[in-house]
């Protein structure tokens, strides 16, 4: 098996829309499906392309009530690009008999390649491949090549290119009675290089509500040997579509060569003077597809160079890793840089959950920090432009301070459900998920690691203090003073766990005293002291003066961080919330008897006509979530400053062991926290757990979900696994800390990392680990193994010995 292919040598039409969403090639600025170019949208097939950030909003009457859902738009298909011999059928790969399939994706280069040997109805045996690119080097364009060998045959061959706005939302089943229509055609027409006289392609389309203008240019061309065909072309339009047909003889053993240049360009694009004009000037003058792949190819090496971690032991897990590591630059690249776009739950592959942007940066932006770290700025920049809407929203709850929405699209503005749809009992049922207030959490939370990690005191003047402030203002505003324990409280919020959304037998939504939200929220406090120390003077006070901060507040603050509730049950259990202990315990085996699969134990009760408020049992980590962003040292530290004792070895493991027997992992999320979070004290079962983790999409372990998009933060969550928990990396004090986990079978482990500007190589195995700086950088860095602590210059290395013996040994480094 190769580590950096993902290979299917079976055409299977059950699997191509897990298929297409894992294949999917995208750069940062568009995603297009991995369908196959010849197919159109069917119950088979989903060809479909989408912008980052591309939005539109659109109204249902579901249930009566007009419902409004904010979509991630299906744009016009650039890749379709078919044939047919001989005036026969268009090609239909399950029309034909398949002598044989391979579809792979290129890791390394970004390419995705289908080769496919077949003979046809009439006895003529062909082999037709293509390869296909979403530009990493110039965002806007994207390649296609198809070939053609005639084996045993010849003929005419004629060549269909289109570009297809006859779309709709359609890749999720449970959307289906939603509206879906949200394009209209503008313009479809065919157009002349004014120098060569080459007949192109054009489409422009509208989004019905946004009125977001997206632009498709292409153009087609036979790049075989130029003397052996003789091509004729002819286009057609009509509302939403535009085609080219080539017609061309093609001999007996010999090969066929088109490729398509397609550019995409939208009426939010920056430098442009208007995206029809710039899609078509982009495919004038765009490259010849292998110049265009060559320099894409480039770009992906730089960034492989940068970003890859290594695993010496398993091809598979080795591949797959690097599978998720590709989405996750795929999603946010270098072109994402200067988007106004979040962190989409599930990429830009599919429009499960309509493209919004929830909590998954919290999983995502470590692996950016440590090597990108101007495009985990960018996503932070994303909130920090939506905190008007923030404030706005707090405001309107009669709050005070920044309170960021669970679901976030184009504005800012609560994009969650009000109901929604359980596809197990037909039910819609009424949506309370807006309520995880912890949403704010993570985005500071993100905040103040960015900052220990890159530094830079620019971005935390600029636009990260602010940020932080609003969030702990937002929060101080949420608490209230038990005047009979003598701490603060908390409200009807959520938790991540989802499942519980308020007590059993009750109408109002939500729940008291939230662990993991009280506990962040005193972590936030303390944490909102320091951004104010870190400042400068002048820029603290200017700061305090723009958000009219005074030392009442930031007393208040203080106060919180050190008496805010946190309820526990048997003796050490932090309870997952107020309450928590009256509820029944689950029935979990006799569930698994009845259902086999019980990952969405909410879906199976609600059709039931119970719910899974009234049990002890967990979608995902909630209280865990406490031990997955910190250390036990940390967290001790923050129940100490609340007059609780600090949690003993004992306790964290037993509530660890606790949770993780009332879980249904029904979130994608959930393996990968929980195999963090057992690293220290359970290596194998955490490894066990990461393997389920990594499998979550390749192998679409949810039934289903995966096709409609993958799960971003399960992907990166897996890598941030490897580099964080496995390492024992940590930042603190400004020191780059680690404490290794060693499994026998990750064996060697390779990766890279940037910390405050510097490029550090970090390789572990059993018994030692050397970090290596490189050169060119001033700045030396402190290195801390183990409680054993470095100063390391640039160009210097040190091996630190992990079996209990002998000191650090400092040399230089052996490369850069």
């Amino acid at each position: 098996m190769s580590e950096w292919s993902l290979v299917y040598d079976q055409f299977d039409p059950k699997n191509q829309g897990l298929l297409e969403a894992l294949c999917a090639t995208g750069n940062g600025y568009y995603v297009t499906r991995g369908a196959f170019c010849w197919v159109m949208a069917d119950e088979t097939h989903y060809p479909a392309t989408y912008l980052a950030g591309g939005y539109n909003r659109a109204q249902t009457e579901i249930a009566g009530r007009i419902i409004e859902n904010e979509d991630l738009v299906n744009l016009p298909n650039w890749s379709a690009l078919t044939f047919r011999i001989d005036d026969g059928d268009w090609f239909n790969i399950q029309a034909v008999s398949v002598e044989s399939f391979r579809q792979e994706l290129d890791l390394y280069r970004g390419i995705l390649k289908v080769e496919v040997r077949f003979t046809d109805k009439k006895g003529r045996e062909s082999t037709l491949q293509t390869r296909r690119l979403a530009s990493m080097a110039e965002k806007h364009l994207g390649g296609l090549e198809l070939s053609l060998t005639a084996h045993n045959w010849s003929g005419r061959v004629e060549v269909l290119s289109g570009l297809d706005g006859r779309v709709i939302n359609a890749g999720v089943r449970r959307y289906r009675d939603l509206n879906s229509s949200h394009i209209n055609p503008v313009a479809a027409e065919p157009f002349e290089n004014p120098d060569t006289g080459e007949t192109m392609l054009h489409l422009l389309v509208e989004t019905k509500q946004s009125h977001l203008r997206v632009s498709q240019a292409a153009r087609t061309r036979v790049v075989s040997n130029p003397h052996a065909f003789e091509a004729k072309s002819s286009t057609e339009t009509e509302a939403g579509y535009a085609r080219q047909t080539i017609r061309v003889d093609v001999g007996h053993g010999e090969t066929l060569v088109v490729e398509k240049l397609a550019s995409l360009y939208n009426s939010r694009d920056t430098a442009i003077s208007e995206p029809g004009v710039a899609a078509r000037e982009a495919v004038i003058h765009a490259p010849a597809f292998q110049r265009l792949a060559h320099d894409h190819e480039r770009m992906w090496c730089m960034l492989w160079d940068r970003c890859d971690i290594v695993l010496d032991r398993s091809s598979r897990i080795q591949m797959i890793l690097r599978l998720h590591m590709f989405h996750l630059l795929q999603t946010l690249s270098p072109n994402t840089i200067d988007l106004d776009v979040g962190v989409p739950a599930r990429g830009w592959h599919g429009e499960a959950y309509r493209g919004h942007v929830f909590w998954d940066e919290l999983f995502i932006l470590p692996f950016l920090n440590f090597r990108l770290p101007a495009i985990a700025r960018s996503c932070l920049r994303y909130r920090h432009l939506r905190l008007p809407a923030a404030r706005h929203a707090a405001y309107e709850a009669g709050l005070k301070g920044a309170m960021f929405p669970w679901q976030s699209g184009s504005d800012g503005r609560e994009e969650s459900q009000k109901v929604h749809l359980n596809p197990r009992s037909g039910r819609w049922v009424p949506d309370n998920s807006s309520i995880q207030r912890h949403v704010s959490l993570a985005i500071a939370y993100n905040v103040w690691r960015h900052y220990q990690i890159t530094g830079s005191e620019h971005f935390l003047e600029l636009r990260g203090a602010e940020l932080m402030l609003e969030i702990t203002r937002f929060f101080a505003s949420l608490t209230h003073f038990n005047a009979q324990t003598g701490r603060y409280e908390i409200h009807r919020v959520m938790g991540p766990d989802e499942y519980h959304e308020a007590y059993p037998d009750t109408e109002t939504a939500g729940l008291n005293n939230n662990a993991y939200t009280n506990v962040m929220v005193a972590w936030l406090c303390t944490s909102a002291m320091r951004v104010l120390a870190s400042l400068d003077a002048a820029h603290r006070d200017e700061l305090m003066d723009k958000l009219m901060l005074d030392e009442r507040e930031l007393a208040l603050w203080d106060d919180m961080s050190r008496k805010l509730t946190v309820c526990f049950h048997d003796d050490g259990i932090i309870s997952q919330f107020e309450g928590y202990e009256n509820l029944k315990e689950f029935d979990w085996e006799g569930y698994r008897e009845k259902y086999g699969d019980i990952q969405r134990l909410d879906r199976i009760l609600e059709a039931e006509g119970d719910s899974a408020n009234r049990y002890k049992l967990s979608k995902q980590a909630d209280v865990l979530m406490l031990f997955y962003l910190f250390s036990r040292e940390e967290l001790s530290e923050l129940m100490q400053r609340l007059g609780y004792e600090p949690l003993t070895l004992e306790q964290w493991q037993r509530n660890i062991d606790y949770y993780l027997a009332r879980t249904s992992h029904g979130s994608t999320l959930s393996y990968m926290v929980h195999a963090a979070v057992m690293a220290r004290s359970h290596p194998e079962k955490a490894w066990e757990l990461f393997t389920q983790a990594l499998h979550s999409d390749i192998d679409d372990i949810q039934g289903g979900t995966t096709p409609e998009g993958i799960h971003l933060g399960a992907m990166a969550g897996t890598v941030d696994l490897v580099q964080r928990c496995f390492t024992g990396l940590d930042v603190r004090d400004g020191a780059l800390h680690f404490d290794p986990v060693f499994v026998e079978r990750m064996g060697t482990l390779k990766l890279k990392l940037r910390h405050l500007g510097s490029w550090l190589h970090v390789t572990m195995q059993q018994d030692e680990m050397t970090v290596a700086a490189q050169t060119g950088w001033a700045q030396p860095l402190t290195i801390c193994v183990r409680g054993e602590t470095r100063d390391l210059q640039p160009g210097e290395s040190v091996t630190f010995n992990l079996s209990g013996g002998g000191a650090a040994e400092v040399g230089r480094a052996a490369a850069d």
